[in-house]
């Protein structure tokens, strides 16, 4: 029998950890809680759960700080992040993102969608993505190692900046990027942005590829997330 995957929920909202527990058990998952951030992060150390769900607002020590510790620490930055958080609380969102949290999901939630980002995510922590050398989705194809991207044969001709920004969002499948983890990342690629305006360059590369092409979704007041629906992808 194939042992169930754990979950830390570190959630100080009764009724919330009720409804995510009730729905981690339908999903067929194994989920602890923890009602305040300090304890919430001795028992990540403790029991080094297979992902954690981590609320914002908590008593104790914030979420944010946990995400921040767990990320920096040898031992338990592989383990994967969903932030909870107040639909409104943008800023709360993106710092997230930028601390490396893998994922997050606004408040009021859908148990059912959590549980679908819950294993979208674990999906993708199991996919060896730095490896990726060739992928398609559609009639496109990226290839990766040699800067070149491709409509059927056709060659389409990119900048350094926006052949880094598809590649990034492309090996980051499912998982939304903010503006700034996406200049970073560029310009540590020595693809240098000059205006720094990532919108800027998104805009040019939708335009690129055409109306046909509308795998790079916008998402309002934090970033850009490509689908995760490829039609095939080869290592």
């Amino acid at each position: 029998m194939t042992q169930k995957k754990r979950i830390l929920l570190i959630e100080d909202e009764e009724d919330i950890a009720a409804l995510i527990k009730l729905q981690a058990e339908l999903s067929g998952y194994r989920l602890q809680v923890e009602v305040d951030g300090i304890n919430g992060y001795r028992a990540v150390e403790r029991e080094r759960p297979d992902l954690v769900i981590l609320d914002v607002m908590l008593p104790g020590e914030n979420g944010l700080d946990i995400c921040r510790k767990m990320k920096n620490s040898a031992d338990l930055k592989n383990i994967p992040v969903i932030i909870l958080s107040a639909k409104s609380e943008e800023l709360d969102i993106v710092l997230g993102l930028e601390l490396g949290a893998d994922d997050y999901v606004p408040k009021p939630f859908s148990p059912k969608i959590l549980f679908s980002r819950v294993k979208a995510v674990m999906r993708r922590g199991k996919e060896p993505e730095k490896a990726t050398k060739l992928v398609k989705y559609g009639d496109f194809i990226l290839e990766i190692d040699r800067y070149i991207l491709r409509k059927g044969d056709k060659p389409i001709p990119l900048t350094l900046s926006e052949f880094g920004i598809l590649r990034r969002l492309v090996t980051n499948r499912g998982k939304v990027l903010t503006r700034n983890q996406l200049l970073d990342d560029i310009n540590n690629d020595d693809a240098f942005i000059v205006d720094r305006n990532i919108d800027v360059h998104i805009a040019s590369l939708r335009k690129k590829l055409g109306p046909t092409f509308d795998w790079i979704e916008t998402v309002r007041g934090v970033g850009y997330r490509f689908k995760e629906e490829l039609t095939g992808i080869e290592r």
